[in-house]
């Protein structure tokens, strides 16, 4: 494993805390980005089946 991370890994940490406290500070927008996630997950997880 390297110990540099590159800059995809730091973007999607700074994305994902930057998320986190929007969730964090206002609660529907929360439930609303929870559930988006998991549907394109979902969708993510069918389309590279393929």
């Amino acid at each position: 494993m390297s110990a540099r991370m590159d800059e995809r890994t730091v973007l999607l940490i700074l994305v994902g805390c930057g998320t986190v406290y929007v969730a964090f500070r206002h609660p529907p927008f929360g439930t609303a980005l929870l559930v988006g996630v998991g549907v394109v997950t979902l969708l993510h997880l069918l389309m590279g089946e393929r």
